[in-house]
């Protein structure tokens, strides 16, 4: 099949909407600058504005005002009419948006380190109907969609949008001869004489069905490929970017040479399936290419609560169809590849022929085998991209874990964690940090008292200075009262992905605690001279999601250690495997 001529040369649409001014008047507006309110842009808003000042986002001139945010809510076009899927909007404080001007007000746009990046004029504030938004863009209103928990949980209440200013690029220090603009990408493509170009947009490490569809796509429209996965924000739980870029180049050679490009993208994505299917086509096009592959469940979020997916697996498809002609992007569309042990290759699933014996390794089970440091066949990725994948995710008994206690006061847990920090430097192998919520209360948390505010910051440290060690291959021990649930779950997320998080719950009754207390700070509590006291005046929420439940009236601490020792045995974290690692 050979492209229509009409995909020749790559379509522009225009100029591109390339916001980064003169260095002139960049010195102007950093001069003016301490006369501006400064807002510190989140992750997402920096790469949002990214690719706005670079075009990536063209025709966008800055962040939507409402009139633009409306219609590609309902109907996915800009006030223009031209075809724009996804709202970019600036999410901020009700304090600070009330703050502005619209009309008058001008915002610095500063990075977290308080480097000016851009600066923003503004015309319009509003306070957006959430609910509806989610509604329209994501089909869902469920906090499961991580795009809707973002919208609900994390972005601010307010919106703010105007024209943009870009003073200077975001800085990156990584792969810098890879995150070229579009305009230095199109130049490049002029370079090569590359007139027809693929692009393929992924969040994951590639695979041999990732190869095999690719090279396939290339071919059947007789063009160049660019591999232009995102490097912004992506899924929660998704593989880093760094491991996935050293994996991609790792591939590079698997393809005829002078066919195919590496280049990263700032994006941070929405998992909006079908509308963000157009998203990422009208941005590829903008760095140049005249098609673009869309596969099975494309920027698919997975299932919901109810074990339902969000999307069709092929609805991303049905969506772009008929809205071709207005992307200005070919698309070419593919089933999910899946490997024929029979014939050593792989097909779309479609061509899939009765009787055929067919193998596949889900996301979830290429999980599981890397933890477990279980064999991943050759049939279903490379040798070296396997290699690449265990020193950034090795099997669970050489990672980091956190074991986070929580219970009442005299419960035991200060006990029982320093039983397990015994045990575990007996068996030595790996770094183990005891967090004990006295001595962090003495080192880490000295100045904040004991109101809920300043409790949850406490939590908090612990967690990250836990996450840290986690994140490095050590054990850390933690083991405060942490009597609230919305923080630990904080916790729990900061940990994860790095490691192991195995929350204990030391149930020892009320009256036993009271019973062992030999400061008195119960009596002192009953009587009022001890104020905000868990359990007495203050609440402490019973975990529903710990992994390992242990009442002290019941068991000595020697006991109680080893019923989370051989929970860690099952989990992997610990035992003949950690053993063997650390001879």
């Amino acid at each position: 099949m050979t492209a229509s001529t009409s995909h020749l040369i790559p379509p522009h649409g225009g100029e591109l909407a390339n916001l980064l001014t003169e260095p002139e008047r960049s010195n102007e507006l950093k001069a003016h600058s301490r006369e501006w309110p400064s807002w510190d842009l989140t992750a997402r808003q920096i790469c949002d504005l990214e690719l706005l000042m670079s075009g990536g986002f063209s025709p966008l001139r800055g962040f939507m005002t409402r009139a633009d945010y409306e219609g590609v809510c309902h109907n996915m076009r800009l006030a223009s009419g031209v075809l724009w899927p996804m709202p970019i909007t600036l999410d901020v404080t009700e304090q600070f948006a009330k703050s502005l001007k619209p009309g008058s007000s001008t915002v610095a746009l500063r990075d977290p380190e308080g480097v000016m990046l851009a600066v923003l004029h503004v015309a319009e504030v509003w306070q957006p109907d959430k609910k509806a938004e989610a509604e329209a863009v994501f089909k869902s209103a469920s906090n499961a969609h991580p795009g809707v928990d973002y919208l609900f949980n994390k972005a601010h209440p307010w919106y703010i949008g105007g024209r943009v200013e870009g003073v200077q690029a975001a800085a990156h220090y990584d792969f810098k001869s890879l995150r070229l603009t579009p305009s230095e990408l199109r130049a490049e493509f002029a370079r090569l004489g590359w007139r027809r170009v693929v692009a393929f947009q992924t969040r994951n490490p590639m695979h041999r069905a990732h190869v095999e569809l690719t090279f396939r796509a290339a071919k059947q429209v007789e063009a160049n490929l660019l591999i232009h996965p995102s490097v912004g924000m992506t899924k929660p739980g998704d593989v880093d970017y760094f491991t996935r870029v050293r994996c991609y180049q790792l591939l590079l050679s698997k393809f005829p040479p002078g066919t195919v490009k590496l280049s990263l993208l700032p994006l941070a994505m929405r998992m909006g399936g079908p509308r963000e299917a157009i998203w990422h086509a009208l941005i590829r096009k903008n760095h140049g290419c005249t098609h673009f592959i869309v596969g099975r469940d494309h920027a698919g979020p997975g299932n919901d609560t109810n074990g339902k997916p969000f999307y069709g697996p092929y609805e991303a498809q049905e969506l772009f169809k008929k809205h071709e002609t207005d992307v200005g992007v070919s698309m070419v569309q593919f089933n999910m590849m899946v490997y024929l042990e029979d014939e050593d290759k792989y097909v779309p699933d479609n061509e899939v022929t009765k009787g055929s014996r067919v193998l596949n390794i889900s996301g979830t089970e290429l999980r599981q085998r890397l933890n477990e440091g279980r064999d991943i066949p050759t049939w279903f990725t490379y040798p070296e991209v396997v290699q690449e994948l265990r020193r950034s995710y090795p099997p669970r008994h050489k990672q980091g874990v956190t074991i986070f206690f929580t219970g009442l006061s005299g419960s035991g847990k200060s006990t029982i964690a320093n039983v397990l920090l015994t045990k575990f430097l007996e068996t030595g192998g790996r770094p183990v940090t005891l967090l004990d919520g006295d001595l962090v209360r003495k080192h880490l948390s000295s100045e904040l008292g004991f109101s809920k505010e300043h409790r949850d910051i406490n939590i908090r440290r612990i967690g990250y200075v836990a996450s840290e060690i986690t994140k490095n291959g050590g054990i850390a021990i933690c083991a405060p009262i942490a009597p609230y649930d919305a923080v630990r779950k904080q916790v729990r997320a900061m940990i994860e992905p790095w490691g192991g998080f195995i929350l204990v719950h030391i149930s020892t009754p009320l009256e036993t605690c009271e019973q062992r207390d030999r400061k008195g700070l119960y009596a002192k509590a009953r009587a009022g001279i001890v104020k905000e006291f868990t359990g007495i005046s203050d609440p402490y929420e019973e975990p529903k999601d710990a992994e390992v439940v242990i009442n002290t009236a019941d068991l000595t601490p020697e006991e109680a250690a080893q019923e989370i020792i051989l929970h860690l045995e099952r989990e992997g974290f610990v035992g003949i495997n950690a053993g063997a690692a650390s001879a």
